[in-house]
This record gives C-alpha cells, sequence and structure tokens, in this order.
C-alpha cells in the first residue's frame, strides 16, 4: 500500500524525529544501580573526563551498640555530572553502573548551578563530605543562623532518612517547593 502523502510504502514510513538536546554545558543528576555512585561517579569524572559531584554525608550511626562516624552517599543511587548535552549525553547516559539521567517528559532534567554551589558550600571543598553533628530532636525549637530564612524559628519534625533525602532532590529536580534546612544553619532557640 502506498502513502499519499510521502509516495513511500506504508511500512517503511519513517519515525517522528526526536527533539535533539541543547548544545549546552549543565549539571545532571545522574541515576545509579544500588550502592554503585562512587564507582559510576569515578569512570564518569576519570575516563570521562567529566565534572562530577558526589556529595556524601558524615553521622553517627549506632552498629551493635556502639555510635560509629558513617560516610555515605547524601542521596543514594545519585551523583552529580556537568557535561554538554548535546556531545556526550549518551556517553554517560550509557556509562557502567549507570541506569540513566533523571529526566522528565523525556528530557533530561538540568540541575541549577546554585543547588550544586550551595550543596558544595554545605560540604566542603576537600573532600564533598556533609557531617551532620547530633543535638537536634524531633520536637526542639530552633533557629535559623544563616540564609534567606535567618531569624525564623521552627519546630525539628524529623531527622532525615535516605530515602526522605532522595525525595526531596527528586522534588527540587521536579521544581516543587519543598524546604529542608542544613542541620549546619540551625541553633538552638529554646
Amino acid at each position: 500500500m502506498i502513502d499519499p502523502v510521502n509516495n513511500e510504502p506504508s511500512s517503511r514510513r519513517a519515525a517522528t524525529p526526536v527533539d535533539p538536546l541543547p548544545n549546552v554545558t549543565r549539571w545532571l543528576c545522574v541515576h545509579t544501580r544500588p550502592r554503585k555512585e562512587a564507582g559510576a561517579e569515578r569512570y564518569c569524572r576519570e575516563v570521562l573526563g567529566f565534572d562530577t559531584f558526589y556529595p556524601r554525608l558524615k553521622h553517627l550511626k549506632t552498629i551493635r551498640r556502639v555510635k560509629r562516624w558513617i560516610v555515605g552517599p547524601l542521596f543514594p543511587r545519585y551523583f552529580f555530572c556537568r557535561l554538554n548535552l548535546a556531545q556526550n549525553f549518551r556517553a554517560v547516559q550509557y556509562a557502567p553502573q549507570v541506569v540513566g539521567v533523571v529526566s522528565f517528559g523525556g528530557h533530561p532534567t538540568p540541575v541549577d548551578d546554585s543547588i550544586i554551589e550551595q550543596l558544595q558550600q554545605w560540604a566542603g571543598e576537600a573532600v564533598d563530605i556533609v557531617t551532620v553533628r547530633p543535638g537536634f530532636h524531633p520536637g526542639d525549637l530552633v533557629e535559623i543562623a544563616d540564609g534567606p530564612l535567618r531569624g525564623l524559628q521552627a519546630v525539628v519534625l524529623q531527622e532525615m532518612s535516605d530515602h526522605d533525602r532522595v525525595a526531596v532532590l527528586l522534588s527540587t529536580l521536579g521544581c516543587q517547593a519543598r524546604l529542608i534546612v542544613s542541620r549546619s544553619q540551625l541553633v538552638d532557640a529554646s
């Protein structure tokens, strides 16, 4: 059967072209296999030569009744990579241990530079580790001592688990308004 518009057989009709990626360098959020963030980040940084940011969290954890400092990913199964979308997207998308790049509507979602800068300030430049100091418990009255919300008082609702931090990351990328304040910005208000 002949397609009257293209004068070609209908079985040979070409698929609709995919929108090309913009030729800009942006931060992207890369999703990895479980517990493979460090290896995937190292591959993107060392082998592919991209700027990466893999924030980690240092916190006290009780293991067999002994409190120990533990370092793990701030956002489990995610890290950030800065690359040119048009030239290098596929290299990261198909890197070892990478599940994919966080996308909405079929397009990779860029991470705002200000989010990366804020995370880097909290973590420190040397090793990209955010240290959580014990001291605030649910129900404690605190005051925000730094940042745009300085001077406001709040009540601590809960400590954040790994899943909560990932939910915050993904809601930030999805442009939903949700506020999390760094523990380092809080002081006791009681």
